[in-house]
């Protein structure tokens, strides 16, 4: 199984009413959400760790997930409310409003021996979880305790407006991208951690200090990878007829994960044995998905019938 961690809320998507105002539709979602859905969607075991509200707005959660047969055993249901988070777009890029004071993902506590982990092959973690000392101290607990046998797999999926100390944010992102095997941001992301453009520089720290794969998305400018043994590795963005960019990188993480594991390169030993081929591959099939997601409203990743032609194409063994 593989096991994503974090946030599970209700994004308010903007939309026009049919007298043209602005309007609001209530959509699950939630960046590690999205990761366990894009993975289950795909065809492999996915599991969802992290609180999830027992309001309405919560079985909404549950329902979607369970939707797409992805395994709740390891959610904990609770009486706190659901993180909400307002969207606009700006630019061209997402903007959230979150409201998420004593909710159920905040509230979330990692209980030892509550996960299988010899069942799990790789943990994901990332986005507005790691945001508070007391969430990122939980998610550390639970990576300490997967230990070296599982492959662990970390986005920051940064939300400045969440932030309220930057260094120590930075600090803390820093600790997770130092236990991760592999990492992967976005450039926005990037820019607001580090400053700048300089992904080589980044990515050889992060090898050197133990990552095996290091991913920078750069949305149209698609994708560049750095790999211990395979080198850098770059791959083009599809062109498509953009909706909008809401969950673009999780879907990208969740097929570059189902990737891994269809090409038989999940666990941390074989990870580090990758070649250029399989990381191209790896690389293209998460951006193939990502700009399917970018072509139809909200976080809404593909299905393996959605992108049948392209797994024969790029992952065989997984069809």
């Amino acid at each position: 199984m593989l096991l994503s961690c974090g946030d599970a809320l209700v994004d308010f998507l903007p939309v026009k009413s049919v007298d043209g105002r602005d309007a609001a539709v209530p959509v699950a979602g939630g960046s590690c959400l999205n990761v366990a859905v894009g993975i289950a969607r795909l065809g492999a075991a996915a599991g969802f760790v992290g609180g999830i509200s027992t309001d309405l707005f919560g079985r909404m959660i549950a329902d979607h997930a369970l939707a797409s047969q992805v395994d709740l055993r390891y959610a904990v249901r609770s009486e706190h409310q659901t993180t909400l988070a307002f969207v606009r777009s700006v630019a061209g890029e997402p903007q959230y409003a979150f409201y998420d004071e004593a909710t159920a993902s905040r509230n979330w506590v990692y209980r030892r021996g509550s996960i299988a982990f010899e069942d799990v092959e790789a943990i994901h973690l990332g986005s507005t979880t790691l945001v508070n000392d007391e969430g990122a101290a939980q998610a550390l607990a639970m990576i300490n305790d997967a230990g070296a046998s599982v492959t662990i797999s970390f986005d920051p999926n940064c939300r400045p407006a969440l932030v309220r100390r930057k260094a120590r944010y930075v600090d803390q992102m820093d600790a997770f991208a130092a236990a991760a095997d592999i990492v992967r941001m976005s450039d926005v992301d990037f820019e607001f951690l580090y400053g700048g453009n300089d992904y080589a520089g980044r990515a050889k720290s992060l090898i050197e200090a133990g990552a095996s794969l290091v991913v920078i998305t750069r949305g149209i400018d698609g994708a560049q990878a750095w790999h211990g043994k395979a080198g850098m590795v770059e791959v083009r963005a599809p062109t498509i007829d953009l909706v909008d960019t809401i969950g673009a990188g999780d879907s990208f993480q969740a097929a570059l994960l189902f990737a891994l594991r269809a090409l038989g390169r999940i666990s941390a030993e074989a990870l580090i044995k990758m070649n250029p081929d399989e990381l191209g591959r790896a690389l293209s099939f998460a951006s193939i998905c990502a700009a399917f997601t970018c072509g139809r409203p909200g976080a809404d990743p593909p299905r393996a019938t959605d992108v049948s032609m392209e797994l024969s194409r790029l992952l065989p063994n997984s069809v």
